[in-house]
């Protein structure tokens, strides 16, 4: 499991109680643990998009359910951020469509262009480079997933315009456009 050293301060708000306990209504009071995957989603997102340890146990308790259940989830999907990340996270697909295409060269470029290497953020705190497996976008080969959304067919121009927007404040990632 990866640990950071960063401080995360823990902040339950009630409209994020509110959520969750709304997400909790839809499982039995038995079946809390069934909600974890949603829980950790809600959570993450409320408090930039990382899931420090002392955030995880914090789930736990919420959930009733042991510490290490939570860790076990969280460190066995990619989805979930066990350390700060930039404002925008580029996910490249690298499985092999995408390799085949150019995927790897393109995250290579990306790197080189922001300074930093796969899995690191920018000093800045504005970007994170992460290669990951399959997403599902075979046929638009390269592509990335900036938040919930694909940008499919990349190039180094369509990269560069991306990493101009995101820059420029013309990327909100709750209202994103799928670009092509």
């Amino acid at each position: 499991m990866e640990i950071s050293n960063a401080h995360q301060e823990i902040n339950i708000t009630p409209e994020l109680q509110a959520r969750i306990d709304e997400l909790l209504g839809h499982y039995p009071d038995d079946k809390k643990k069934s909600a974890l995957l949603p829980v950790l989603h809600e959570v993450q997102d409320a408090h930039n998009n990382w899931l420090s340890i002392p955030l995880q146990d914090k789930v736990a308790e919420i959930l009733g359910i042991k510490p290490i259940e939570v860790y076990e989830v969280v460190t066995f999907y990619t989805m979930y951020n066990q350390k700060p990340i930039g404002k925008f996270m580029f996910e490249f697909c690298r499985t092999s469509c995408c390799a085949v295409r150019g995927a790897e060269s393109l995250m290579d470029y990306t790197c080189e262009k922001l300074g930093v290497a796969e899995g690191q953020t920018t000093a800045d705190g504005m970007f994170t480079i992460v290669g990951v497996e399959c997403l599902g976008a075979c046929g638009y080969a390269p592509m990335l997933q900036l938040g919930d959304y694909y940008y499919e067919k990349l190039d180094r121009p369509k990269m560069d315009q991306l990493i101009e927007d995101c820059r420029a404040g013309k990327i909100d990632l709750h209202k994103l456009a799928i670009r092509e």
